[in-house]
């Protein structure tokens, strides 16, 4: 990944509400809630849209959040947090699902493509670039004729639930290996 900013933000993407918890398509979200509880974040509270929780990861202050719009209007919430806290998009890591990639797999990228990620193109639209840092978490193409959108909301459950939280536990190494 090219050299950039220090992260000032990690921003997780997912869904708001129980009824999303433990699909795929929340990889963002539970990935920094385990970034989050192993820094020891307390509580998180509600700022620019987003649920915040600030942790120290070596000698910094980081913002971790989750915006709490639905996948695809990620961009206004992280946008507006990223004005008040005065963050450039080159200092912000987004993690997020990724169908293109195997399911288990987790790879950085900094810019570029949006894979037609709703959520990063919400946020591209918002930010006015696609230079930001991203944590991809692949969750793999759906069986069969089976479509992208129903993979990716499936409840996981059994061993689908146990290897999905050991990948988002490899995504939060990566993320702290990035800062």
């Amino acid at each position: 990944m090219p050299r950039q900013k220090s992260i000032s933000i990690v921003c997780g993407l997912g869904n708001p509400g129980a009824e999303y918890a433990l699909t795929r398509h929340n990889a963002g979200f539970v990935t920094v809630d385990k970034l989050a509880k192993r820094h020891g974040a307390r509580y998180w509270k509600s700022r620019a849209g987003c649920q915040t929780t600030t942790v120290r990861l070596g000698d910094r202050d980081v913002v971790i959040a989750k915006p709490q719009g639905y996948m695809n209007t990620s961009g206004g919430p992280l946008s507006k947090l990223a004005r008040e806290l005065r963050v450039a998009p080159d200092e912000i890591l987004v993690v997020h699902d990724e169908v293109d990639l195997p399911a288990g797999e987790v790879r950085e990228k900094f810019g570029g493509g949006l894979n037609a990620h709703n959520g990063l193109r919400s946020i591209k639209a918002k930010l006015g670039t696609a230079d930001f840092a991203r944590v991809r978490v692949g969750i793999g193409r759906p069986p069969g004729k089976m479509s992208v959108a129903d993979w990716a909301l499936r409840k996981l459950k059994g061993t689908f639930a146990e290897e999905f939280d050991v990948t988002c536990e490899q995504a939060a190494n990566v993320v702290e290996s990035l800062l």
